[in-house]
């Protein structure tokens, strides 16, 4: 990733006569879509500061929802600034240009990059800060800067005796220039580097101390709800609002744009009041399908427009006419919700003509423009503190929960908290989209001649482009801002990323095929959506390594063997197929009563492959084990790398066995985790993880986990029942 040093790093003294510097860093590519990954074109600013007493500070551009960018990004400056990484300290941006991505205009966190965009910056931001502090003693000292060294925060003199700490050395270090390139570390000569195990944030969470949104606490602050309409798109006709209002604790009852909140003393009486709140709908212009509807206006969608073409290569049309055999397979998979463990939150105070918001986002310069949309301040009037996350998923980068405490909170006349109960946050999510997939393929004497994909479903950007396009120009008049959203969606590809939400985890189809054909059919029944863990990757991912096994099966092959054939220019896809059979066992005998299941995908940048063993028990799926091999790159933190793995793999299995969010008339039905559950600990299987030790540049880990363990599971079942499932979620007795 190739810098010009002068637009890398400004050198500063802060006011107490800090060290401090701004360099320009490629981060975390905040959408899945427009990111590019050979450039690394995305350069939002991040500040180093070193103090007089020795405090270290590293401004963090990206949020911390558990999935490690607080210790990840963090070591990769401690390892060149010789400090532990425990002696940094992060702190959470704030909202600025300077934390913008100029291909989105955006400052936000996803996409599993934020690692592998700042591996090379931050290293180089922390090799610089180290060599003008070596500098700065070596002037001291009267000596030669190449003959001394660094060492925990120390600058050693060439006698190997005498030292200075950073702190000494501050005013000194930020007058001295730097006039070519500052070597890195040699991986030789790491010491935190793929050995760093501990997480920074760990003691912090496990003691209470990190503060999440649904923490915050503010003097005399006030608690509200807000009832939301049961079916998208109605309105709030009329509401007993005066019989509310005389409750016991409560302040206020009061319609705004998502409802009709009530404000209380306690949270728990805004609760109580909230089921005396009785609403009179409008749903004239409200959403009436059911989950059965929506497949079939995919279907009918599929069967009257073949689709935009994506990847075409040779004659796949022509192929398939003349194969020996045409397997035909069609799968679907339904809404999820996130389900993060932390439901949806916000915290507003509106005085002296100014709001400021703490809440748990990734997307904070997003939760000043819906700050702004719902009252009567610009953004420049809008402060976002961010918090630690419990769990984003991508259901964080919508700001309908910071739209509702602003609206509130600027009627108020103190701090308000708006919480969701766990039933709100299932019934009004903003889901994964539910998917259809036809695939049709050709085998010619068993060999793959063919291949053909059709998509059926949304567009991502099309839902979030209503807060994402006044973001990107904050100055914009506000009766404009859904004239940008609209100017977003129709110049989607040409002066905004093209949205490849719908159909990543196809287009990267890795096998050695002659003729591919995949197209999108583009059709959206209203249901609100946004970015699910993987995104496109999950439900591409289901389809495609699963007709894969299929089709092993049609050409009487083991599909372990069947992929591995198809993949001779895929050296890295190659090495974690066989890494994960031979830690699933995939050659030995399976017990009794259960089978196995293969499948591999590309997500992110990160190579995955899984092996699952799984079983029935008592009318029920029971996975046993679970085998992955991933190839993420040089790793950073090893510990984290098999965490979030572990974690994807969850996750995924949750989606394959439970995950299923259904419409009536327009209405979920689902609300708690009794009937939207998780796994529970006790259904977890051993999982076990083997990393590949690669010296390639990092990839993400957050979210190329759960791809491929939903097709493996299914294939494991179609190996131990010999019936092929092609819906999600998976079941017993199908």
């Amino acid at each position: 990733m190739a810098m010009n040093r002068r637009d890398f790093l400004k050198v500063g003294a802060g006011a107490s006569g800090s060290l401090m510097l701004s360099l320009s860093l490629p981060g975390c590519a905040g959408l899945p879509t427009g990111y590019e990954e050979e450039t690394g074109e995305w350069r939002p600013d991040a500040w180093l500061e070193i103090t007089r007493d020795d405090r270290i500070y590293f401004t963090l551009a990206r949020v911390e929802m558990g999935q490690g960018t607080y210790t990840g990004l963090t070591t990769l400056i401690a390892e060149e600034l010789e400090v532990a990484p425990e002696a940094i300290e992060p702190r959470f941006a704030p909202v600025a240009d300077e934390y913008k991505n100029p291909l989105y205009k955006l400052q936000l966190t996803g996409g599993s990059t934020s690692l592998a965009t700042s591996w090379e910056p931050l290293r180089t931001a922390g090799a610089e800060a180290r060599e003008m502090l070596v500098r700065a003693a070596a002037g001291v000292w009267q000596v030669d800067a190449a003959e001394c060294s660094a060492s925990e925060g120390r600058v050693i003199h060439p006698n190997g005796i005498d030292s200075m700490r950073y702190g000494r050395l501050v005013e000194l270090a930020s007058k001295e220039i730097l006039r070519g390139d500052v070597a890195l570390k040699p991986a030789a000569e790491w010491k935190y580097i793929g050995k760093q195990n501990r997480r920074l944030d760990a003691r912090a969470k496990s003691t209470g101390k990190a503060v999440y949104g649904i923490d915050v606490s503010l003097p005399d602050m006030v608690y509200a709800v807000v009832t939301r309409p049961p079916r998208f798109g109605g309105k709030v006709q009329s509401f007993n609002g005066d019989e509310v209002r005389a409750m016991a604790g409560v302040l206020e009852v009061m319609e705004i744009d998502r409802g009709v909140a009530i404000v209380a003393d306690k949270y728990w009486r805004a609760r109580k009041a909230q089921e005396a709140l009785k609403v009179q709908w409008d749903f004239a212009e409200a959403l009436g399908l059911s989950t059965a509807e929506v497949f079939k206006t995919y279907r009918k969608a599929a069967d009257e427009d073949a689709g935009k073409s994506e990847r075409s290569e040779g004659d796949t049309e022509s192929v398939l006419a003349t194969a020996d055999k045409v397997v035909v397979a069609e799968y679907s998979q339904p809404y999820l919700a996130h389900a993060t463990l932390e439901p949806m939150n916000a915290t507003a105070w509106y005085r002296n003509d100014h709001m400021e918001i703490w809440a748990p986002t990734q997307a904070p310069d997003l939760g000043r423009i819906a700050a702004a949309r719902v009252t009567d301040l610009a953004p420049d009037e809008v402060t976002i503190n961010t918090t630690f996350l419990g769990g984003g998923f991508g259901r964080r980068l919508t700001q309908d929960y910071i739209e509702e405490a602003a609206a509130v909170a600027f009627r108020v006349d103190r701090p308000v908290k708006v919480i969701w109960s766990r039933e709100e946050d299932t019934r009004h999510d903003l889901y994964r989209p539910a998917m259809l997939h036809r695939m049709k393929a050709g085998l010619n004497k068993g060999e793959l001649s063919g291949w053909d994909h059709q998509i059926v479903g949304p567009q991502i950007l099309n839902w979030y482009v209503r807060n994402a396009g006044p973001a990107q120009f904050p100055w914009t008049p506000k009766f404009l801002y859904d004239t940008l959203g609209k100017v977003g969606v129709w110049a989607e590809g040409i002066a905004t990323p093209k949205d490849i939400s719908a159909i990543e985890g196809a287009i990267e189809y890795p096998y050695q095929v002659a003729n591919i054909d995949i197209r999108h059919t583009h059709i959206d029944p209203g249901v609100p959506i946004t970015w699910w863990r993987s995104v496109g990757y999950s439900h591409n991912g289901f389809a495609v390594e699963t007709f894969m096994d299929e089709l092993a099966h049609e050409a009487g092959q083991d599909p372990y063997r069947f992929r591995y054939r198809l993949l001779e220019n895929e050296p890295r896809h190659r090495e974690v197929l066989d890494r994960a059979a031979r830690l699933g066992g995939w050659d030995t005998p399976v017990p009794e009563g259960r089978a196995r299941g293969i499948a591999l995908m590309r997500s992110f940048g990160t190579y995955v492959a899984q092996v699952v063993e799984a079983g029935l028990e008592n009318g029920s799926i029971r996975v046993y084990k679970v085998a992955a091999a991933v190839d993420c790159g040089q790793v950073v933190n090893p510990a984290i790398v098999v965490d979030q793995i572990e974690g994807g793999i969850l996750f995924g299995l949750t989606a394959a066995l439970y995950g299923e969010i259904t419409l009536e008339q327009g209405e979920v039905q689902q609300s708690n985790f009794h009937d939207y559950p998780l796994l529970r600990q006790y259904e977890r299987p051993d999982v076990e993880v083997e990393v590949v030790d690669s010296t390639e540049t990092p990839t993400g880990v957050g979210e190329p986990g759960v791809p491929p363990v939903i097709p493996a599971l299914g294939n494991a079942l179609f190996a131990l029942t010999g019936k092929r499932q092609r819906t999600l979620p998976l079941k017993a007795d199908a």
